[in-house]
């Protein structure tokens, strides 16, 4: 089974988990994108998951009876807006890989233009990744779902940077384009405060760091 298949069966396993009975009309199904986009604005203003089902159901003018009649709990809900989030962030840097790759013809192209195009989608995203990363410390739906969709995204990279392998000075291309994307990936989310503590994002200058890191990048990948 392929990564990129596990992490589309394991968002679609915690959006189906989520939802106890899915709408069927119009009017439902809009009173349920409310339910949705209630909540993850909730997450986002807050910070955290410290809001009721009350304020969901003020906030997105739906019923408390038309939440539990999808979800049987807050932690259903939850789950639901973080598949939803999780599939936009693949669709998000699917879409950005393809456009780079469209623009790029030589590894020297390809690799600055990456390195700007990821940083813009994972800071897009980063307030709500944090959320997610937070849920996945203690709920193993989200860690496994949250797990996936990142080794995906790896290997969605790793793939794009082999495009260029015949530039790549190494007996091991994968491994090489392996090792690059982790550099990137480690850098983009240390500046993001993606898997660590506020405290710990570096506050340097990124415009200046992308440059250096591209060349740094290139000249690993074809000497």
């Amino acid at each position: 089974m392929s990564t990129s298949f596990s992490a589309e069966a394991a968002i679609a396993e915690l959006a189906a988990g989520a939802v106890t009975r899915k709408p069927r009309q119009g009017r439902s199904q809009a009173s349920y994108e409310r339910m949705l986009a209630t909540t993850r604005q909730l997450m986002l203003e807050r910070g955290s998951e410290d809001f009721t089902l009350q304020d969901v159901s003020e906030r997105g003018s739906v019923s408390i009876g038309s939440i539990y009649l999808r979800f049987e709990s807050k932690d259903n809900l939850l789950h639901a807006v973080i598949a939803e989030e999780l599939e936009r962030l693949s669709q998000d840097e699917h879409q950005m890989i393809d456009a780079v790759l469209a623009k790029s013809s030589r590894l020297g192209d390809f690799l600055p233009l990456f390195l700007d195009s990821y940083y813009d989608v994972l800071q897009r995203h980063a307030p709500f990744l944090r959320l997610i990363m937070a849920r996945a410390a203690f709920d193993a739906s989200v860690s496994e779902a949250g797990k996936l969709t990142a080794h995906k995204s790896a290997d969605a990279s790793v793939a794009a940077i082999l495009t260029f392998s015949g530039e790549i000075a190494s007996n091991d291309p994968g491994r090489r384009a392996s090792a690059a994307f982790q550099v990137l990936f480690a850098t983009i989310a240390r500046f993001l405060s993606l898997g660590s503590t506020a405290e710990s994002a570096d506050g340097g200058d990124w415009h200046m760091l992308k440059g250096e890191l591209a060349t740094m990048c290139i000249a690993y990948l074809k000497h």
